[in-house]
């Protein structure tokens, strides 16, 4: 019968009638085993509410069961919901997420790259901010990692991503399908590691070239950080230009948010005025007033990629060639760009 606590697995058999062998058959989804006889075992399995050993499992295994998440930010809502997809594709591997906050400080990333936890942990996922290639390239730790994000050129580390060049063209695409020609850009950074601010801006001015658009330097505003404060701050900056512009691509969401605010509190008609777009794809961007027109990463796909490359690392150990996935966009035209509001 029934131990105290957790349920073995010699109970559920007991209750079952059946050996200890089939009730493990059952757990591990073999094949060979018929349809009554697992009904059978699943009625024991639910009144027994047994749940497996995961640390046993793992530890026979060599492995803990346990991954960490390294992102820059967690009240950043990209990276917030971005942990929420790792954690739920980690779960279906019976994998514990272990999220490490860096604030994109060089001295936190680089304990990262080091080796974060090596003894408690099967792997790493790390989204860097501050670390480019030469901070990767010296890395002795062996965890196997997976970076999201940019590329980093030559490293010898799986990656998956976007192309933020094409993405951001599309953004700007479809605000010169609109008829605006003084298109503005939020979002520019000077950052040796900023490559994501220089590959949105490349999509930006292809945008403008195959328009036969020239550019604008003073369109091109540059941001500290990616926050509201800071889209509301270079939109001021913007507006009080001699010639403002028609219309603006904000390097992510919030700071398009911030943007927004300060263009309806100077009573410019949004899109009439200004047509805004954004970047992300973040849940607060579908219920703005106005609602916010963005990209969309296929955050989900992005974190399934990257936790099937950590699972495919683990088994086949580093001799394999680093790995890079591109993962799709989606541009998601809203009623920032003169679209109904129910996308």
């Amino acid at each position: 019968m029934r131990t105290a606590g957790r349920a073995s697995l010699s109970d559920v058999a007991a209750l079952a009638g059946v050996s200890v062998k089939t009730v493990s058959n059952v757990v591990n989804h073999y094949e060979h085993v018929s349809s009554a006889m697992r009904e059978r075992v699943q009625r024991a399995l639910d009144e027994l509410d047994y749940r497996p050993n995961m640390s046993a499992r793992h530890l026979r295994g060599g492995r803990s069961g346990l991954i960490a998440l390294a992102v820059p930010e967690l009240d950043a809502p990209y990276f917030a919901e971005l942990c929420r997809h790792v954690v739920r594709a980690a779960e279906r591997r019976g994998w514990t997420v272990l999220i490490d906050q860096t604030d994109g400080m060089p001295e936190r990333e680089r304990l990262v790259i080091a080796g974060i936890r090596a003894h408690l942990i099967d792997g790493v996922i790390f989204s860097p901010l501050a670390s480019g290639a030469p901070e990767l390239a010296v890395r002795s730790d062996s965890t196997p990692m997976v970076l999201l994000g940019e590329r980093v050129s030559g490293g010898p580390i799986d990656h998956v991503g976007i192309d933020n060049v094409a993405a951001a063209r599309a953004a700007v695409d479809h605000l010169l399908s609109l008829g605006r020609v003084r298109v503005a850009a939020i979002g520019k950074q000077q950052r040796r590691t900023a490559v994501t601010a220089r590959l949105r801006a490349r999509g930006y001015m292809s945008a403008l070239r195959g328009r036969g658009l020239a550019s604008d330097a003073a369109l091109v505003m540059q941001v500290e950080s990616y926050h509201r404060s800071d889209g509301a701050t270079a939109m001021a900056a913007l507006l009080a230009l001699p010639k403002p512009p028609d219309a603006v691509f904000c390097f992510n969401d919030l700071l398009a948010l911030g943007a927004l605010r300060t263009l309806l509190q100077a009573g410019v008609r949004v899109p009439d005025d200004v047509a805004l777009i954004g970047f992300d794809d973040i849940e607060e961007s579908r219920y703005s007033t106005p609602t916010l027109s963005t990209v969309r990463p296929d955050k989900a796909s992005i974190a399934e990629t990257a936790v099937a490359l950590l699972a495919a690392r683990l088994d086949e150990g580093a001799d394999t060639p680093p790995r890079g996935v591109t993962e799709p966009f989606e541009l998601v035209p809203r009623e920032t760009t003169g679209q109904r509001a129910d996308q």
